[in-house]
């Protein structure tokens, strides 16, 4: 590479580092790198967004496979009825896999309201909250889960609905008096894949924090690899 190209790229480098300066004793958290808590959390949940928006993410991983709303009041067994009908007959299983699909489909939609609620945030107290691995995706979490929620329950619905799991719902309590029976309707679905869904975002948001702490330089190393001939 000339001088002359190295002294431009370096001087390009510069001035965006400047653009996202941020105080001293968070730069140091992150290896100088300039890159700020919002910077950070960005990517963190587009990265995690897009994870559980693959085909199967929430289904095929245990740690956040979204499960019926059937728990809380077992009413005379009524709960262990039902969930042994469902293992019995495998009747609930394609229900359960399509909740999962249903969440996976609302978070490949998620994406600007994360990224509202992140632009949102007040950094102030960063060097606080800098100090815990996924302190920014715990801050994200205390400061806009209410909103977040509010926001992507529209984004299940339109999913539980495209994926038919609400008529499947309503056929099957229609036929079967313990489902009927378990609460199982519209409300109670849509707000467990909310909760749920919500709360298997905010795992993935937080392990892509902390992998990014790790490697703040990651992508970027990657992206510049070919410039400096590295």
């Amino acid at each position: 590479m000339s001088t002359i190209h190295r002294r431009g790229v370096l001087a390009g480098l510069t001035v965006f580092s400047g653009l996202v300066c941020v105080p001293s004793t968070a730069r140091a958290q992150f290896g100088g790198t300039g890159l700020n808590l919002s910077s950070i959390l960005g990517k963190a949940t587009d990265s995690a967004l897009d994870q559980l928006a693959e085909p199967g993410a929430f289904y095929n991983d245990e740690e956040v496979r979204i499960g019926l709303p059937i728990g809380g009041k077992s009413r005379s067994g009524l709960l262990g009825s039902v969930m042994d009908l469902g293992a019995k007959t495998g009747l609930l299983d394609d229900v359960v896999r399509q909740i999962n699909d249903a969440a996976g489909m609302a978070a490949g939609e998620a994406k600007p309201i994360f990224r509202d609620a992140i632009d949102g945030l007040s950094f102030s107290d960063a060097p606080d909250i800098i100090q815990e691995s996924d302190g920014g995706t715990q801050y994200l979490r205390r400061s806009s889960n209410d909103a977040l929620h509010e926001k992507l329950t529209p984004l299940v619905d339109d999913a539980l609905g495209e994926l038919g799991v609400y008529k499947t719902v309503e056929s099957l309590s229609r036929s079967n008096s313990l489902i009927s029976q378990a609460g199982l309707n519209r409300e109670t679905i849509n707000k467990t894949v909310t909760d749920q869904g919500l709360d298997g975002i905010f795992t993935y948001v937080g392990k892509e924090e902390r992998a990014f702490r790790k490697n703040p330089l990651g992508g970027v190393k990657g992206a510049l690899g070919d410039i400096f001939g590295n």
